[in-house]
């Protein structure tokens, strides 16, 4: 079938691709800039989603899209504004194409209602994209674990730049970290899943649920370092995110908001896996998969 993948240069576009067109499918990429999409895609469509622009073409005689379009930075709460108008401008131009089915990857959100900037945001995504098509899904992930995924990537550079490990009240909270393998089988076989799983979001975690301390104490393990280990019973989530920005050299704009969302517990409701039919890495395997695949270009100082 043909299949259009927005943010087909990003981490996890560029890594569905190859396994899409390894499924037979036609694989047409989306992007502000072609030459910036280095993935083995058919053809690519340049425009900007935000400005609207493109669209049309890109959608055409597709079947399945993948919307993969995250906007973190922005002032204020412009990082929601930009990621809405995308997302109404995309929704709009599928549903003229007739484009069966979208695909949607958002984040967990908390039990409690309490939900954050960035997540909040991507539900607000999520329901216009599932009302556009008349098949389609969306999942809601945890923390993924890959080489590319710049959360992952955040807390290698705290490890391993961080002599102290400083975890404020947040580091109680739980959530169940995905192996980004897991992550892309699951958007693999949702091109082609049956109808009865469409039209709703699915949530999906790993098999391990654990608190945010034990997570990075596991990832410091697996870099085969020894950090001491400090809590601070306030979440000082501004300050927090400001510092820990400028350790791991990311920037704030996408640390602060990602750093609200670790004011609640972030789990699953349901399992997904047995309906997609994903067999589930554990945590220690994702981690030391990513940490090599990351020191196949740049070797980690601490590990």
């Amino acid at each position: 079938m043909q299949i259009l993948v927005t943010g087909a240069s990003g981490y996890i576009g560029a890594a569905l691709v190859p396994r899409l067109s390894a499924a037979g499918h036609s694989v047409r990429g989306y992007g502000r800039s072609a030459a910036r999409i280095t993935a083995p895609v058919d053809d690519v469509v340049e425009g900007d989603a935000i400005a609207g622009t493109g669209l049309d073409r890109a959608l055409d005689g597709v079947e399945v899209a993948y919307f993969l379009i995250h906007s973190m930075e922005g002032p204020g709460n412009g990082f929601a504004d930009l990621e809405r108008q995308a997302a109404e401008h995309f929704a709009a131009a599928a549903a003229a194409a007739g484009v069966r089915r979208i695909v949607y990857l958002g984040g967990l959100v908390p039990d409690d209602g309490q939900i954050s900037r960035h997540l909040a945001s991507r539900l607000a995504v999520e329901e216009l994209l599932l009302a556009a098509a008349p098949e389609s899904i969306a999942f809601r992930a945890s923390i993924v674990i890959g080489a590319r995924s710049r959360s992952f990537r955040f807390l290698v550079r705290l490890v391993e730049r961080m002599p102290v490990l400083a975890l404020p009240a947040w580091r109680d909270h739980r959530t169940a970290p995905v192996d980004g393998r897991d992550m892309l089988e699951f958007l693999t076989r949702s091109a082609t899943a049956p109808s009865e799983l469409s039209g709703r979001s699915w949530d999906i975690g790993g098999p391990d649920v654990m608190s945010y301390g034990e997570l990075v104490e596991r990832i410091a393990d697996a870099m085969l370092v020894r950090r001491p280990r400090v809590g601070i019973d306030v979440t000082m989530t501004g300050l927090a995110s400001v510092v820990a920005s400028a350790i791991a050299g990311e920037d704030v704009g996408l640390i602060a908001p990602l750093m609200e969302s670790l004011e609640h517990d972030l789990l699953p409701r349901h399992e997904a896996a047995p309906a997609f039919g994903v067999r589930l890495h554990s945590f220690d395997a994702a981690v030391e998969r990513a940490l090599r695949e990351w020191e196949r270009d740049e070797e980690l100082a601490a590990r």
